[in-house]
C-alpha cells in the first residue's frame, strides 16, 4: 500500500482544482478521488464549489486523502492546499488561484510558458511550478484538456498508479463514450509524459501570504453603505472572458470583410468594434476595425456566420489576443 508523502495536521494530504465551467474539473475531481481510494488504498472524498452551471464561470475541485486509519469529517472547502492544479493560466487574472499554498506546493498550470515565466505571473514565491500544455494536447488529441492535467497530476502524485487511472477513464467512457476511450488514454498519456516542473525557494526573510477566503462577500451587514447605496453600479468594463476560451479564438482578415455585421449580430458578447467612416462615395457607413479579445469567450458563432471568411478558427497563440486588440468605441447592434 502506498504511503502519503506529506499530510496537514489533520492527517490529509489535499489537493484543489481551479477551473472554470466546460473544461471537465468536477469529473476529473472525482476521477482522482476514486483512482486513489480503489486503486491506491487511501481514504478520499472529492466534491466541488461553484456558481451557476454554465461554461465559463469559476469552478473550485476539491479532493483529500488520507491514510485508512484516518477519518474524512471535513468537507469544507480546501484552502491550504498541497497540489493546486490550475486548468487555464489566464484564472491568475481574476482569482488568486494560489491562495494558501505551502512553501513546497506543487503548482500545476495549463500554459505554454515556462516555470519561470509563471512564477512570475502568478506572483509565486516559494514552491514547485509543474507546466504541461493541456489546451495543445487535447486539440491535438481531440479530446478535453481534464484529460492532460490528470495525466500531469499522476506524474507529480507517485504515491497514485497511473494504471488505476487508465481503468477508471475506460469504466467511466466506454459504454456511454466507447469512441473517446483511446484518445483520453492518449491525453492522460502524454499529460504525463510532458509535464515539466521547476522548484523555487523562499528568498530571505520573507514569509509565505496567508490564505484569504474566496467566498466572503466584500459588502456586509460591518461593510455595506449606509441605506445600502449602491456606489459602484454594474458595469461589464472590467470583465474579462479570455479565461473561457479553450485554444481557439477567431482571427480578422480586413481585407476579406465587407463589413455586413453578420458576426456582430451572432456574438453574444458584443466584440466586435465598429467605426463611422465615409465610403468611396463620401457616405458614412459604418466599418469593423475588429475584435475586443477582452471579451471574446471563443465561442466561434462569429466564423459561423462569416459569409466571406474574414473570420477564421485559428489557435490561440501567446499574446495575439492583446497584441490584436482592438479596445471598445461602439458596438453596431448596442446602437
Amino acid at each position: 500500500m502506498s504511503k502519503l508523502p506529506i499530510t496537514n495536521e489533520l492527517g490529509f494530504f489535499e489537493i484543489r482544482l481551479e477551473s472554470i465551467g466546460g473544461l471537465g474539473a468536477n469529473l476529473a475531481g472525482k476521477m482522482l478521488a476514486e483512482a486513489g481510494v480503489v486503486g491506491s488504498g487511501f481514504d478520499g472524498v472529492s466534491f466541488s464549489s461553484y456558481g451557476s452551471e454554465k461554461k465559463g464561470s469559476p469552478v473550485k475541485a476539491h479532493i483529500r486523502f488520507c491514510e485508512m486509519n484516518t477519518h474524512i469529517r471535513d468537507t469544507t472547502p480546501i484552502e491550504r492546499p498541497h497540489i493546486v492544479g490550475v486548468f487555464h493560466e489566464n484564472l491568475s487574472k481574476t482569482n488568486n488561484v494560489i491562495s494558501g499554498i505551502y512553501e513546497d506546493s506543487i503548482v500545476l498550470v495549463n500554459s505554454e510558458k515556462n516555470p519561470a515565466e509563471l512564477k512570475e505571473k502568478l506572483g509565486l514565491l516559494s514552491g514547485t511550478i509543474a507546466v504541461v500544455d493541456g489546451t495543445g494536447i487535447a486539440l491535438e488529441e481531440k479530446n478535453r484538456v481534464n484529460m492532460a492535467l490528470l495525466g500531469a497530476l499522476f506524474r507529480l502524485c507517485d504515491f497514485l498508479d497511473p494504471e488505476h487511472m487508465k481503468g477508471i477513464i475506460r469504466k467511466s467512457l466506454e459504454k456511454k463514450y466507447p469512441h473517446a476511450v483511446e484518445p483520453a488514454l492518449r491525453t492522460f498519456d502524454r499529460g504525463y509524459q510532458e509535464v515539466e516542473s521547476e522548484t523555487f525557494t523562499l528568498p530571505d526573510g520573507m514569509e509565505m501570504p496567508k490564505p484569504t477566503r474566496w467566498d466572503i462577500p466584500v459588502l456586509g451587514y460591518e461593510t455595506q453603505p449606509i441605506g445600502g447605496m449602491i456606489t459602484n453600479p454594474g458595469n461589464s468594463i472590467l470583465k474579462d472572458l479570455s479565461i473561457s476560451r479553450n485554444g481557439m479564438m477567431p482571427h480578422f482578415d480586413d481585407d476579406k470583410c465587407i463589413h455586413c455585421a453578420a458576426c456582430d449580430t451572432a456574438c453574444p458578447d458584443f466584440c466586435f468594434v465598429w467605426e463611422e467612416q465615409p465610403d468611396k462615395r463620401g457616405r458614412q457607413q459604418m466599418f469593423l476595425q475588429g475584435i475586443d479579445y477582452q471579451y471574446c469567450k471563443g465561442c466561434l458563432k462569429c466564423v459561423v456566420a462569416c459569409p466571406t471568411e474574414a473570420l477564421s478558427s485559428e489557435r490561440e497563440t501567446e499574446g495575439y489576443g492583446e497584441a490584436n486588440r482592438v479596445p471598445h468605441r461602439f458596438s453596431l447592434t448596442q446602437s
